[in-house]
């Protein structure tokens, strides 16, 4: 097992450096500049010169990259060429409560979606099922950025029971520990909700179309004809096997989610990494931009990883070495 994990981080290696170059070459060939966005008409040419030296934007692409390789090998990110920051300092100042939403809205869609797959599996064409279906379709058709105002306005403009922005009350210094925590979880509620929300309409379909694949196949009519309680039959020999897609789907949604979040997070003004990328974007902060697609790509690339040793753990039959 950790032969195989060793082998899969070294080819992430080279596999993250041709990502860089990718990122690195788009941010710079689309259109626009960070001195375009700073500078005004009226401004000099001389000013505008000073200011790409400053940046380093004088020099050729190749030799951008090469500087910006060389700081990266070393974790270092540059500054910012908004506010002139460290950009490591900036992203950690908001990845924790991204990364929080993001693990939540994970939980939610698994503690959800799976259930109901399964449910809707065993009791095919039922009551439950039809219902459960319309339901998806809803979720796959209704676009994330309207249920948002939506429920801003149900739960935080009419009944007034829910916060519709940040992640504190203004009064949070003069609450207690648990009175912090709750305000907390109440002002995570509707981002965890709406980031959560398509992804548990998918998974569900995901989960119960494997699920009927497995009860068909002729191993579960042997345990059945064996005597095994409806229960057993699912719970031990079908839904496991059931879980290897599902399982696929799970980690390659990781980079979903996080790129979600720039909807959530600027709707919710929420100050997470999803608010930092858009105001990067929109300023051609190329030091944050780049550090931030780096980091949303190793995050993709160990999603991956922990999916396929998750297979192990859910299939017995799957057995990973390092060689």
């Amino acid at each position: 097992m950790f032969g195989y994990i060793g082998k899969r981080l070294l080819q992430m290696v080279p596999l993250l450096f041709g990502i860089t170059i990718i990122i690195f070459a788009v941010i710079h060939l689309a259109p626009g500049s960070p001195v375009d966005v700073q500078m005004s008409l009226k401004t000099s040419a001389q000013a505008m010169q000073n200011l790409q030296k400053l940046y380093g934007l004088d020099k050729p692409l190749t030799v951008q990259y090469k500087d910006w390789l060389m700081r990266f090998v070393k974790l270092d990110f540059g500054k910012s060429f908004v506010d002139g920051r460290n950009v490591l300092e900036k992203i950690k100042e908001r990845i924790p409560i991204t990364l929080t939403i993001n693990i939540l809205s994970m939980i939610l869609i698994f503690i959800i979606a799976v259930p109901v797959g399964v449910i809707s599996a065993t009791r095919q064409y039922s009551l439950f099922d039809k219902i459960s279906t319309v339901l998806v379709f809803i979720g796959f058709s209704t676009p994330a950025f309207w249920l948002a105002l939506l429920l801003m306005i149900l739960f935080g403009v009419q009944l007034g029971i829910l916060p519709i922005s940040g992640i504190q009350s203004i009064d949070v210094s003069g609450l207690g520990a648990l009175g912090r925590l709750g305000d907390w979880g109440r002002h995570l509620i509707l981002p965890v909700f709406i980031s959560a929300f398509g992804s548990i309409a998918g998974l569900s379909r995901y989960s119960r179309s494997s699920m009927l694949e497995v009860i068909r196949q002729d191993y579960i009519r042997t345990a059945r004809a064996k005597g095994l309680r409806e229960k057993d039959v699912i719970k031990k020999h079908a839904l496991r096997n059931a879980m290897l897609p599902i399982v696929t789907i799970m980690g390659l949604s990781v980079p979903g989610l996080i790129g979600g979040s720039v909807i959530f997070e600027s709707i919710f003004s929420i100050p997470g990494m999803g608010q930092l990328y858009y105001q990067s974007l929109m300023a051609r902060d190329y030091p944050t931009i780049m550090a931030q697609l780096v980091i949303f790509a190793v995050l993709t690339l160990f999603g991956n990883l922990v999916a396929d040793i998750a297979y192990g753990l859910v299939d017995p039959r799957i057995r990973i070495s390092g060689r």
